[in-house]
């Protein structure tokens, strides 16, 4: 069976990183991409590693065009501009998995307060499924829309899901995550931030307190909880293209030994073969070009040290999506990550 795929915002890293996984894969064909540039520009020219190997040409967005292409559809726009798209062509029928923020929180008033705009599509918001494969793999099999997780936050809930999913392990108020990720993460517009001679041999914060990642982590953390979770967390620009790695802090509320811990990660994933649970220390090369997120975690002074890490534009985008896309029509979920 081979599922007819659409790209809507062909010009980013996202975008380009779908391009080439959905290239290899068996079971899909990309038959459509869409940009908002006016001179609808051949993909290759957009992304020259995929000359001769995509010839397409990036085509204004209709819906009815698109609906008529495609079975279904990777959304990589921006937050805001997501929903009218998804809207229009879940009205007729088409699966879609958005890499956007747009459907991540089920709470529009607390969208509107972190993403500064009211929700416009409340209606599919309430029906969107939460695209972590390694915690709703059954709900994601059946969806019509895919909630596609932001980077940052795929690395801090898998580091810290099954220490949650424990009972009362950790104190779920007490949780620090500290982040830092690669240049590519801000994505491909230019910005003073992700200039090179700002950004070059330089670490630095950003958005301390009220980064937008925040809320997605602690619903997603409440649900495996069951109870409500709050988490400080800090994003870091490093001076490398791609890459994320974590370091949670938290509180342990009862004593238990690095070996247990390890124990817990190892149950918790045992048959997810994209998270793999370690005993190193993990490091971003060793992700880098993959789907895999790599996690260990270390007991200092009561509190559990968790370290994870994984390519930001794969597992933390466009490979997680490539993951949901094999739930969502049957393949076997590692097909074209592997």
């Amino acid at each position: 069976m081979t599922i007819d795929v659409a790209i809507l915002g062909a010009s980013g890293y996202t975008a380009l990183e779908l391009a080439k996984i959905l290239l290899r894969h068996p079971n899909a064909r990309v038959v459509a991409v869409t940009s908002r540039d006016e001179e609808q520009p051949a993909m290759a020219d957009v992304h020259p590693s995929l000359t001769g190997r995509l010839d397409l040409r990036c085509e204004p967005f209709d819906p009815d065009t698109i609906a008529a292409k495609a079975q279904c559809v990777f959304c990589a726009l921006p937050h805001g501009a997501s929903m009218a798209a998804v809207r229009d062509l879940l009205a007729r029928g088409v699966r879609v998995i958005d890499l956007s923020a747009d459907y991540r929180l089920r709470d529009p008033n607390v969208y509107a307060e972190w993403y500064g705009a009211s929700h416009a599509d409340t209606e599919n918001l309430e029906h969107a499924v939460y695209g972590l494969p390694e915690l709703w793999a059954d709900e994601i099999s059946k969806a019509r829309l895919i909630a596609n997780p932001g980077c940052y936050p795929t690395s801090a809930i898998l580091g810290l899901a099954p220490l949650l999913a424990a009972g009362d392990l950790i104190d779920p108020k007490g949780i620090i995550v500290d982040s830092k990720s690669g240049v590519t993460g801000a994505g491909r517009t230019p910005k003073l931030m992700t200039h090179f001679p700002e950004c070059n041999e330089n670490v630095e914060a950003y958005n301390v307190g009220w980064h937008r990642h925040t809320p997605e982590i602690e619903q997603i953390l409440s649900d495996v909880s069951g109870t409500g979770v709050e988490v400080i967390f800090t994003p870091h620009l490093i001076p490398m293209d791609r890459g994320i790695f974590t370091t949670s802090y938290a509180p342990l509320q009862r004593t238990v030994d690095e070996k247990q811990l390890l124990e817990i990660f190892r149950d918790f994933y045992r048959g997810k073969p994209f998270v793999r649970v370690i005993e190193h220390l993990p490091a971003t090369k060793d992700t880098v070009g993959s789907n895999f997120l790599d996690v260990t975690v270390r007991v200092v002074r009561q509190r559990a040290v968790v370290m994870s890490c994984e390519d930001n534009l794969l597992k933390g985008a466009s490979g997680a999506a490539v993951q949901n896309f094999n739930l969502m029509f049957g393949f076997p979920e590692t097909t074209a990550l592997l």
